[in-house]
């Protein structure tokens, strides 16, 4: 693409209320990462910023269109779903790849069939498994947290987070879990933030809230059945709620509205079907996190579920 035809229009950012409430939500997530991991974690998020930015200015001030809150969204998530020692280039190389071929290939905004966020982590993933898996850093500790440190020092990696922890027997303190002191991604480990941020989102009704509640329960209905049954993950439904990227996916990446159900009973199916997927893979899979192939893999049923959500209704009220 020759910069030349780069044509750079009057309103070149383009706001939308809800994109930036979601932001609004993010927000307090983004600044408890630089507390617990570091000021690392805020050069990852303006790595990924600039580079999402750029890629999707590329694309749309060439059409004479403006850049959409939108990426602001999948810059945000992106970065807060990626490992704290993640090597600063390869974030880059994930906003890029999330917005090329997580949005800009399907048309732009509006149009993606995937969440362009989980699109980026999953490339991210294949392409660089050990860096994504391997190598995880114990919050900072102290008052001070992480706002005197550039990341956490060598003594503080370890191979495991909570979540590879639960899966082989040994769940973490509850309270933990809860406030954040844990190692895990930069934006999944406090579930107090996690919920506040996605309480936020409800009460200004920036994401569905059948979505989100489907979820939480598709993932307690599976996991109690699972500890019922002595199957797969034992633990309790509140240690595998509160464990990995389970709050963060339900609040933040589940609800995305483009590339979710838009039906209201499809709503309610997309969201248990992805909770229950989410312990389902945690519990069955060689993959310690499931969020972000159930999201990825419920994307692509939304349009035939949808379809069929409408056809029934439609049934329904002929024979009325």
């Amino acid at each position: 693409m020759s910069l030349s035809v780069i044509n750079i229009p009057p309103q070149w950012f383009q706001k939308q209320k809800a994109m930036l409430q979601v932001c609004y939500g993010l927000t307090p997530i983004a600044a408890a990462s630089v507390f617990l991991f570091g000021w690392r974690a805020l050069a990852t998020l303006g790595i990924v910023f600039f580079f999402g930015i750029a890629t999707e200015a590329l694309f749309t001030w060439r059409q004479g269109k403006p850049v959409t809150s939108a990426v602001l969204v999948t810059c945000l998530i992106l970065a807060l779903s990626l490992p704290p020692t993640l090597p600063l280039w390869m974030a880059g190389v994930g906003i890029v790849f999330a917005v090329v071929f997580g949005k800009m290939a399907f048309g732009g905004f509006g149009r993606n069939v995937f969440n362009p966020a989980m699109v980026g982590r999953c490339f991210l993933y294949i392409a660089f498994p050990i860096q994504m898996t391997s190598t995880w850093s114990r919050p900072l500790a102290g008052p001070w947290g992480g706002l005197f440190s550039w990341e956490p020092p060598p003594d503080a990696i370890t191979s495991a987070t909570p979540l590879i922890e639960l899966k082989n027997g040994t769940p973490a303190p509850l309270a933990d879990l809860f406030l954040g002191t844990i190692p895990g991604s930069l934006g999944e480990t406090s579930a107090l933030l996690i919920l506040g941020g996605g309480l936020y989102l409800l009460i200004v009704k920036a994401a569905p809230w059948r979505i989100a509640l489907s979820c939480l329960l598709g993932g307690v209905a599976t996991s109690g059945l699972l500890l019922i049954t002595g199957q797969g993950l034992i633990a309790s439904p509140v240690a595998t709620l509160l464990s990995g990227s389970f709050l963060f996916g339900t609040a933040f990446v589940a609800t995305e509205p483009i590339s979710g159900a838009k039906t209201r009973l499809g709503q309610w199916i997309y969201g248990f079907m992805i909770g229950g997927l989410i312990v389902f893979l945690r519990s069955f899979s060689n993959f310690a996190e499931g969020v972000m192939f159930a999201v990825l893999l419920m994307n692509g049923f939304v349009p035939i579920l949808d379809y069929s959500v409408r056809e029934l209704q439609a049934r329904r009220k002929a024979d009325r």
